[in-house]
């Protein structure tokens, strides 16, 4: 086979082309901060899907992307300090 079957090589390969991916490095609050803005940007993305999100809270389609977007600036919080620095 190769090296370019190795799993290994792969998983390195995708984690550099896709963010959020993770790595060796990456805490939980950096995992846990990329799923909340994934989430946001799914619910932005989706029409049919943000149309039922703006029935159930009963807001506007507008008022509900500008408060995703204002949530997914640090949908988890500012970072945790670390000790290391």
């Amino acid at each position: 086979m190769g090296e370019r079957y190795n799993i290994h090589s792969q998983l390195e390969h995708l984690q550099s082309k896709y963010m959020g991916t993770g790595h060796s490095d990456t805490t939980k609050w950096e995992w846990l901060t990329n799923q909340h803005r994934d989430t946001m940007a799914s619910f932005i993305g989706h029409y049919d899907l943000l149309n039922y999100l703006a029935v159930v809270e009963n807001e506007s389609k507008a008022r509900l992307k500008f408060n995703y977007l204002k949530r997914m600036v640090q949908p988890c919080g500012p970072p945790p300090f670390k000790e290391d620095e």
